[in-house]
This record gives C-alpha cells, structure tokens and sequence, in this order.
C-alpha cells in the first residue's frame, strides 16, 4: 500500500524541498533586486565558505571563470529567477560575488511593445 501523496513524485525525482527552505522563508531579496540580465562574476570558491548553502555553492561555481546574467544563472541552477535573486543578494552581501550592470543603450519601450504585439500575433 503506497502513501498519500507518494504518487506525485519517485525515487528518480529526488528530494523535495519547498523554495522557501532555499531561501530562509525569504520572497525578496534584501535591497533592490538585481535585474535579469545583470552579468555575475564569483569571486571566491564555494570552499572558501563553508557556511554557504549548496545552492550558493552552485552559484559560485557556475560563475567562477566567467560571468553570467541572473536569467542564466537561474536556467543553469534550475531553480526560479525569484530564488536565485534572494541567494544573490545574500552572496553579494557576503562579498562572494561582483554584480555589473549593463550600461548600453536599452531599446525604447515603444519598440518593445511593437515587438511583443507581433509575436502575438504570429
């Protein structure tokens, strides 16, 4: 006889962990969150800091010999953007990490739009 609830996951998905475990209980990242395509570079090892969490640690080694966007970071973690940029922000806070903002010139909203609504329609 298999328990409640056994029937929505197996052996091979792993352990469960709910997001907000990752996070400390945590939905927002301490001060401003980081935008999606912000370039993070790791400049410490994970081994540096042994009181990181294992997905800090994964963080730093997906960005200790080159940098990548939160957006990447999130895809190459598999975890949700909104988690990633709590752990961020912890590990910016910590002095783990460099955080550079793109300062070239961003496409007007107008245009944007225009785009959007064309994929729309497609």
């Amino acid at each position: 006889m298999t328990q409640p609830g056994s029937e929505w996951y197996g052996d091979e998905s792993g352990p469960m962990v709910r997001l907000y475990a990752l996070t400390r209980g945590r939905a927002r990242p301490a001060g401003e969150p980081l935008d999606m395509i912000a370039l993070v570079l790791a400049g410490t090892r994970p081994e540096d800091d042994l009181t990181l969490s294992p997905e800090q640690a994964t963080i730093l080694t997906l960005c200790r010999d080159r940098m990548l966007t939160v957006a990447e970071i999130a895809a190459k973690a598999r975890l949700p953007l909104s988690v990633i940029r709590v752990l961020l922000a912890d590990l910016q806070a910590g002095r783990h990490i460099q955080v550079m903002h793109p300062t070239g010139h961003m496409p007007d909203e107008k245009i944007l739009r225009e785009v959007l609504d064309g994929l729309r329609a497609l």
